[in-house]
């Protein structure tokens, strides 16, 4: 599995969205902003997002975006299927697909392997939702606030 820059900014717009999710709409301007990502590639990212069901917006001059559905409902590996593809790291991998594309799929000692690879990433990123991520962004915060 690897995450592009798309990937990457899909994931931090989701989690930007989350941990405002409730307070408003946030304008593309803001999110460009805290997320540093430019305009226009925010843009398309954004309509990604929107085709997933995972992003909303509304028009207007008060317009903004805001999540579809609540930080809970919404998982990593969702986010990370819908933009970068399958998570297997082979065709083969998918234990849910017959693969006949290798002629020696039948003997191959890798086959098992990068199935526990793709079964291990699996129960990791569907196992994260995103208001997850909200609590440990708090913590964070919280652990790096301190007295003198």
């Amino acid at each position: 599995m690897k995450i592009t820059y798309k990937g990457d900014y899909s994931l931090k717009i989701v989690l930007d969205l989350a941990l405002h999710y409730n307070q408003g709409l946030v304008t593309i301007h803001e999110l460009a902003k805290r997320a540093d990502i430019p305009i226009k590639f925010l843009e398309q990212v954004l309509l990604e997002l929107k085709q997933g069901g995972f992003v909303d917006s509304k028009r207007g001059i008060n317009g903004g975006y805001f999540l579809a559905k609540p930080p809970k409902e919404i998982k990593l590996g969702d986010v990370v299927r819908f933009i970068e593809g399958p998570i297997e790291p082979l065709p083969c991998a998918n234990p849910e697909v017959i693969y006949k594309g290798c002629a020696d799929i039948y003997k191959c000692v890798f086959k098992d392997i990068w199935r526990r690879v793709t079964h291990s990433i699996s129960e990791i990123i569907d196992d994260v939702t995103f208001e997850d991520l909200c609590e440990k962004v708090t913590e964070q915060k919280k652990a790096m606030v301190y007295q003198i």
